[in-house]
């Protein structure tokens, strides 16, 4: 269950939790046309910071574009929400979740001229794939599920009906008595977890996958920046299952995931079955960036004043 907060952002205004409420007929509900964000407030010293915002509202504002929905709002309008959606509901840490949505009108694939809603959410939420993934390792599973083609899908927008895919993939994965699935591209190459973006390690080289059915993800590109900052020989190159297999390490990212390391791969151990030094390098910078004790990168942190 969500850990509920006070008030959801909707429209313009801070509504109670429990009055924040869809007509059963919204379009989006039915076609899946809408876009989100996922967005993590950090508790630091100087009190809760919102990691990337600037880059998360950009994304938001990006989907909305490529799936031709207004946003009713300005950039700096939603920012601003999402900052007093935090502070409104006393929040030191929360995972925060704008969502874009065609409203209730008119029924079927076109939405003519229905109304388009903006909700902002907040709320208490722990490590997505567990503490004890985060610090050890998790089991994963080549889904047999593929990631969209970029040509059926729009890859780089995070689009509501998207998730599907992942769902039926990550139900598999579960089934199956792993913690999270792989999926592969429409080439046969891995493209990324069901909800995060893959790397590995070989040779001590940090290498995942091009963004051509990839979502940019903001975690991924932290954390290519860290590397090329820390030194850490990086790039970009299509992986097969097979290269999986033999990584010397390997770790999804995201905003739910964070960073967290893949110890097994359809049973296959990666490396000695811990987390690399590489993924435990990069993770724990990560950590101390966003709780603000990594001065080189304070410009990543919008701190809720």
């Amino acid at each position: 269950m969500v850990d509920e907060a006070k008030r959801i952002w909707l429209n313009g205004r801070l509504v109670d939790w429990h009055d924040a409420k869809v007509h059963v007929l919204t379009h989006t509900l039915h076609y899946g046309c809408g876009a989100f964000e996922g967005i993590r407030c950090y508790r630091t010293k100087r009190g809760p910071a919102i990691f990337r915002l600037d880059e998360h509202v950009e994304r938001l504002f990006n989907s909305c574009h490529i799936l031709q929905i207004e946003m009713p709002y300005t950039p700096d309008e939603i920012k601003k929400a999402i900052i007093q959606t935090v502070k409104d509901n006393g929040l030191k840490e929360c995972y925060i979740r704008p969502i874009v949505y065609i409203g209730y009108g008119a029924m079927g694939l076109y939405p003519k001229d229905n109304p388009v809603d903006v909700a902002i959410a907040a709320w208490r939420w722990g490590t997505y794939l567990g503490e004890d993934g985060i610090k050890n390792g998790i089991r994963v599973k080549v889904s047999s599920f593929t990631r969209h083609h970029v040509n059926v899908s729009m890859t780089k927008s995070k689009t509501c009906g998207d998730y599907v895919n992942s769902i039926l993939a990550k139900k598999e994965a579960i089934s199956c008595g792993y913690d999270e699935a792989i999926m592969l591209d429409t080439n046969g190459f891995v493209a990324e977890g069901a909800g995060e973006n893959i790397f590995i390690v070989r040779d001590g080289v940090l290498i995942t996958p091009p963004l051509t059915s990839v979502l940019e993800g903001i975690t991924r590109r932290s954390i290519i920046e860290m590397a090329e900052r820390e030194g850490i020989s990086f790039k970009e190159s299509s992986i097969t299952r097979d290269e999986l297999y033999i990584a010397d390490e390997a770790f999804f990212t995201g905003t739910a995931a964070e960073v967290t390391p893949i110890r097994e791969v359809d049973g296959r151990v990666i490396g000695d079955g811990r987390p690399g030094p590489v993924t435990r390098r990069l993770q724990s910078l990560f950590f101390k960036i966003v709780k603000g004790e990594a001065r080189a990168y304070k410009s990543w942190l919008t701190y809720i004043k």
